[in-house]
């Protein structure tokens, strides 16, 4: 099992994916929401050059918010500050777009933007289209140090909806999964990964799995539905319900045994009142980093277990253990209230246990 760090890009984050390389870390995972955080690849430069083993990765960008040749110059730059241990992670863009106030990209914009970087990762000519125009185009200098797309770039996809996730296997070296860690989840979302994989006459075993999720250790017996287990896993619970919830327009495709606990985060990040221009102001200020109080009643203890790693040792060790078994790669860990803190008591507690 591979053991990831995700953060929202921070310029001064390098700090701390040092000290997740020196307790273990694999891998490093920066979000791109340009109207909440920091740049995700000044601060990829600046955690390549003060890091030597763990893998980076954009955790995730997406097609809407630069152009295709600047989203492979962007991940291609810092392949050459960190060759062999970059990775281009991209999905719809539902934090960065719906912070902006607009709507997650569609998925063929989203195939296109990851045809146009594979094939300049490979060196090729591609075609490259704005409006009406059509071009050619590819990289003029792949033999000088300005990028690196001699080390190969993984393209992971980030999904939670059937279409997303079959998109997934069919052309993508890997999957990124937002909170599934219950058994009913991790199931519905590897069977339609395995189903992209298999329409594309690929081993579906090839496709890398990595979930990501929070954590948080309690004692034995303490309730999941206090103050301090909200504030230390209730943003990422509800940012992933509700995409979950939004990139699942069939209800019935849900998993049974969760339906209605995912379909109460649909609208949690909607507001009613006020201009429409500028409603999302106000729902992802604070997106997560701090817990909503309005979330408390839909934050239960069922979708806090189905979702994060939150529990005793023993009841974490053991759903590592599980989703290492369901063909799990990687689990990559958001800490919300103290970074390193997190990062100790994780690697002490859990990877210490499950290798």
């Amino acid at each position: 099992m591979d053991y990831g760090f995700v953060f929202p890009a921070a310029i001064h984050i390098h700090k701390d994916v040092a000290f997740a390389e020196k307790h273990g870390f694999t891998h490093a995972w920066l979000y791109d929401s340009q109207m909440l955080f920091s740049d995700p690849y000044a601060s990829m430069a600046l955690c390549a050059v003060n890091t030597r083993r763990i893998t980076l990765g954009t955790g995730v960008t997406n097609p809407e918010s630069r152009i295709a040749p600047v989203t492979a110059n962007s991940i291609a730059t810092i392949n050459e500050l960190a060759p062999g241990r970059t990775i281009l992670g991209i999905g719809t863009g539902n934090t960065a777009r719906r912070t902006l106030g607009m709507p997650a990209a569609k998925l063929e914009s989203m195939r296109e933007h990851i045809r146009i970087c594979k094939d300049l990762f490979a060196g090729k000519i591609t075609d490259y289209t704005e409006g009406d125009r059509h071009r050619k185009i590819r990289f003029l200098n792949p033999d000088a140090n300005w990028y690196n797309i001699k080390t190969r770039i993984p393209i992971y996809i980030a999904a939670s909806g059937p279409k997303s996730l079959e998109m997934a296997g069919e052309i993508a070296d890997g999957v990124i999964l937002f909170g599934a860690v219950s058994p009913s989840l991790i199931s519905f979302v590897m069977e339609h990964v395995y189903a992209g994989a298999e329409r594309a006459g690929r081993n579906p075993r090839d496709v890398y799995a990595l979930v990501m999720t929070a954590f948080h250790l309690t004692l034995p017996g303490e309730s999941l539905e206090t103050s301090a287990v909200r504030q230390a896993v209730g943003p990422f619970v509800s940012s992933s319900t509700n995409i979950f919830a939004l990139s699942n327009p069939d209800p019935m495709t849900l998993p049974a045994d969760l339906r209605d606990d995912i379909l109460a985060f649909k609208d949690i990040y909607k507001v009613s009142e006020g201009p429409l221009e500028t409603r999302h102001l106000k729902m992802y200020s604070d997106y997560l980093l701090g817990f909503k109080q309005e979330h408390e009643a839909v934050v239960t203890e069922k979708i806090i277990r189905a979702t994060t790693l939150t529990g005793t040792a023993d009841e974490i060790v053991e759903s590592v253990h599980n989703m290492k078994k369901a063909g799990i790669h990687q689990v990559a860990v958001q800490p919300i209230i103290d970074n390193q803190k997190t990062v100790e008591v994780f690697a002490r507690e859990i990877m210490s246990r499950v290798r």
